[in-house]
């Protein structure tokens, strides 16, 4: 595998445990390893880490450069996979041209970066300008370590983040995001004794594709939090059914991928439901088809639960939840073909424990209008109303402004014309980047982003091109030396 220095990075990286917000050990590894090389290093209050190697003879009285990537990867796993991301390295295995992981994400989402930037500096034969490597935390989570980098603490004024997932394109701008989380409060409560004969019944939708809630929210993939709340806000009018519990989706930057609800209705209902059920497989088989080839909808009995959640409460939370958007809401004018503003409907969990009990709601919102941002906030905010007593929102992160004029972007450019005798396609992306924070504090900053070809990250079928890993770090040292 080439650039094999970059892959025996990677493999070292994939060793380390980095969940977001649990990057102690990958912050540690990334201070040993440049100990190891001779490199000066720090690491600031959040655990970021700073790299600094000088210029190469010929090369010092060139503008330097920062090379950019982030620690920590999503953490997300198939139900049938046992994997602590606490502690577990990633398994990893070749698939032809493709690198992947045995059932979890694979956490290219941004080792690769990480590694790239690591193989450029240590490769003695490589001329460069001088060179600041910066690696933040907590980038897939809250962004926390690009927010919390101090002022003054980088010295050169070009930036190039490895953090994007398509090869031979260049990005110069992304969308801004905020959270919104909702909570239901509600004191669990016994079966009613006014129910028939009642039958507990299990609905569980799983297999689905996922992926990340900005780069995938255009491409038709189901959500599982949709199709669950869907079919039990189309069977609540017809039946007496109790809710006992409902869980889906993990993470607030993944389409969620599995979901499942408990609920209890009267034996007499049983073959009516079941009957319903088909029908709306069928018809999510319809509708979703052509892209969820692996989607699984499956309703089964199981044990009778302890408790349920209050009838009237839960009714209002499937009625909010379908009320609540997902998914792409209006497209750029700016830039075709570009998704201007979305929501993903994130995670669904039940929480608490003795009598305090609450139902969590997890969704994110992007735009790369910030006033689209707000206004998308503001409309989940109404919809989750309809059930939860308490919506917060985050502090939300800033998008990324293009600059078409930018001086770096044409040094990047024909870096790759150099190479490959082609022209790198010009675009801004669906995604949060850490580049709208680093301009709050070093507004001066010219900044690219790049990085090789990636499929399905933030989900267990991420995967990372072999090839165009090497035709990107290629393209990378190219431009260090067009420097």
């Amino acid at each position: 595998m080439e650039p094999k220095a970059v892959f025996d990075i990677f493999a070292q990286i994939n060793q380390v445990p980095r969940p977001s917000k649990h990057e102690e050990k990958i912050s540690k590894w990334l201070q040993d390893f440049a100990a190891e090389h001779g490199i000066e290093c720090m690491a600031d209050e959040a655990m970021n880490v700073i790299m600094r190697v000088p210029a190469t003879p010929g090369y010092e009285d060139h503008e330097g450069v920062i090379l950019q990537a982030h620690m920590d990867m999503v953490c997300e796993k198939n139900g049938d996979v046992q994997h602590d991301f606490m502690s577990d390295p990633i398994q990893t295995y070749v698939d032809g041209e493709w690198l992947k992981a045995k059932g979890t994400t694979l956490g290219a989402d941004d080792g690769i970066g990480i590694s790239m930037a690591l193989g450029a500096i240590t490769d003695k034969n490589l001329p460069h300008p001088a060179i600041e490597c910066l690696f933040t935390v907590d980038e897939e989570t809250g962004l926390t370590g690009a927010m919390k980098l101090q002022d003054g603490v980088l010295r050169h004024k070009r930036l190039i983040n490895i953090d994007s997932e398509d090869d031979g394109q260049i990005f110069i701008g992304c969308a801004g995001g905020i959270d919104t989380l909702a909570k239901m409060h509600y004191t669990p409560q016994p079966m009613p004794k006014s129910m028939p004969t009642p039958i507990a019944i299990r609905l569980s939708v799983s297999g689905l594709m996922g992926g990340h809630s900005g780069d995938d929210i255009n491409k038709g993939r189901a959500n599982a939090n949709q199709l669950l709340v869907w079919f039990l806000a189309r069977i609540w009018p017809q039946t007496e059914l109790q809710l006992a519990s409902i869980n889906g989706g993990n993470l607030r930057n993944a389409i969620a991928r599995e979901a499942e609800a408990v609920l209890c209705i009267p034996m007499s209902f049983k073959e009516q439901i079941r009957i319903e059920w088909n029908h709306y497989v069928a018809q999510m088989e319809g509708v979703f088809g052509e892209v969820e080839k692996e989607m699984r909808l499956e309703l089964e009995t199981c044990d009778m639960p302890d408790s349920f959640i209050p009838a009237e409460k839960a009714y209002r939370l499937i009625m909010a939840l379908c009320e609540c958007p997902h998914g792409m809401i209006a497209m750029s004018q700016e830039m075709p073909g570009l998704v201007e503003t979305s929501t993903n409907l994130a995670s669904i969990k039940m929480k608490g424990q003795d009598q305090s009990h609450f139902i969590e709601i997890n969704t994110s919102q992007r735009s790369s209008k910030e006033s689209s941002k707000h206004h998308l906030k503001w409309a989940v905010e109404q919809a989750l109303s309809l059930a939860c007593d308490e919506v917060t929102h985050g502090d939300g992160y800033p998008g990324w402004a293009p600059n078409p004029n930018s001086p770096l972007l044409e040094v990047v450019k024909q870096a790759y014309v150099d190479l490959y005798k082609s022209e790198p396609k010009v675009l801004a992306i669906h995604a949060g980047l850490e580049c709208g924070l680093f301009l709050e504090k070093y507004p001066y900053l010219d900044m690219v982003s790049i990085g090789p070809q990636m499929y399905g990250v933030h989900s267990p079928q991420e995967r990372l091109s072999i090839p165009s890993t090497e035709r990107c770090y290629r393209w990378l040292c190219q431009t260090l030396k067009s420097l």
